[in-house]
């Protein structure tokens, strides 16, 4: 069984001596050199030395866990032993070890299965628990508390632990409610908002409230860990899908509470400003955003038309939205001329934000043009590559160190784990042992 690349020692908050997080490389901020495993540099990992126990699978949990792993914490992904986190199953498309579903969140991380219900597995999550500084975990209301992992059960051993629950609608009036992202962003009102205006509510085009709730927790836990500072003590931390998706409407619920206006489906026009939406060019679609008078003028004169900007019905943005359809009509007229990439460059030349309707591989290639560094290689516990991911968007300066190991087969730092707790390896001589 591969161990866990280790480097050293360090201690946590918590006081607890641990193996450094493994998977350091030789990047900075996306900037790769040859990579390779190495003994980390002087500039430590702000999560340097923290334990996460990772109870939590598909995406919402895992995105989170993933954020503190890119950040150094030492992430301890639980798994179901046979089958393990439900994303390595979902696809195609697959990579080569896992689907790339489970690959998009679970870098940077080390695996152990645990059958759940095993008493001597159950024994060997709550020694993770006990050891680590966060526990993140995404089961149904009162899962976790049967099998005496709940959070009165751990914070009576482990005083210091931040506990992170996320459910679909809470643990309250809806605990017995599924949690499953396209359907939070019906009941939720998000898909009220998003499509044509004449078609059905559509879902966003990835799975929006499970990363925006991912996003949520790691906010919740990095204001945990500051507070814990000051206190010494841990704390518990509850998100729902539902709560994180009506904090993400923003201005479109602040419509409905503070003046009564009930949003609908628009598609890419925005309620309040105008023009900002898509317009058809010669070849294709191209997305205009005129948040300013200044920016009005600006295309208007690069279209060939700049008498509009003193038409009573544009003068300004409140005219421009009341008229869109006759605003539009104008100035898709003008941009059928020619095709969205001239039109792109030459509104670029202007300030006028604009852009065509890109692939996702012309983002990411977007993204390397400008020095933006989208990328990083991540690398097997052997030192075989295993292709790109997404790299971690925060950008730091002195530079850290970036931390590269690839996603985990299952159970691949099993036995290490086990060994780290106490408990007897699974696999002695090729056989599977008790725990």
């Amino acid at each position: 069984m591969p161990q866990p690349r280790e480097s050293g020692s360090s201690v946590g908050s918590s006081g607890r001596p641990g193996p450094t997080p493994l998977g350091y490389d030789m990047q900075r901020n996306g900037h790769a050199r040859e990579a390779e495993t190495i003994t980390p540099p002087d500039a430590a990992l702000p999560l340097e030395g923290l334990v996460v126990a990772d109870f939590s699978r598909v995406l919402a949990g895992p995105l989170a866990t993933l954020a503190l792993a890119d950040l150094g914490a030492r992430v301890i992904k639980v798994e179901r032993t046979g089958t393990g986190d439900d994303t390595r199953q979902w696809g195609p498309p697959f990579s080569e070890s896992s689907s790339t579903y489970f690959d998009a969140v679970n870098r940077n991380k080390e695996s152990i299965a645990l059958d759940l219900g095993s008493a001597d597995d159950v024994k060997v999550a709550v020694a993770l628990a006990e050891r680590a500084d966060i526990l993140v975990e995404n089961f149904r209301s009162g899962v976790m508390d049967r099998l005496g992992l709940g959070y009165d059960a751990i914070s009576a051993r482990n005083p210091r632990i931040i506990y992170a629950s996320v459910t679909g609608f809470g643990s309250g009036a809806g605990a017995a409610m599924p949690g499953y992202d396209f359907v939070v962003q019906a009941l939720g009102g998000l898909m009220s908002v998003t499509g044509a205006a004449d078609g059905p509510g559509m879902k966003s085009g990835v799975a929006l409230v499970d990363v925006l709730t991912g996003k949520d927790l790691v906010a919740g836990v990095l204001a945990a860990l500051l507070s814990r500072s000051a206190s010494g003590r841990g704390s518990r931390i509850e998100l729902d899908l539902l709560s994180s998706s009506l904090g993400a409407l923003a201005n479109q619920a602040q419509a409905w509470l503070g003046a009564g206006v009930l949003p609908g489906r628009l598609g890419n026009v925005h309620p309040s400003i105008a023009p900002y939406q898509t317009l058809r060019c010669a070849d294709g679609d191209l997305a205009v955003a005129c948040g300013t008078d200044g920016q009005f003028r600006q295309l208007v004169d690069a279209l060939g038309v700049p008498e509009l900007v003193a038409d009573e019905r544009f003068v300004a943005n409140s005219a421009r939205v009341v008229n869109r359809v006759q605003l539009v009509d104008l100035l898709e007229a003008r941009l059928a001329t020619d095709t969205a990439a001239n039109w792109e460059r030459a509104l670029g030349e202007r300030g006028v934000p604009a852009g065509h309707v890109a692939s996702i591989a012309e983002g990411i290639e977007l993204a390397e043009r400008l020095g933006l560094d989208p990328t990083l290689e991540v690398i097997s516990s052997s030192g075989d590559r295993r292709g790109r991911q997404i790299r971690n968007s925060v950008r730091w300066t002195p530079a850290l160190p970036v931390r590269s190991a690839a996603p985990p087969l299952l159970d691949e730092h099993g036995d290490s784990i086990r060994t780290w707790l106490g408990a007897s390896p699974r696999h002695t001589n090729g056989k599977v042992q008790a725990s």
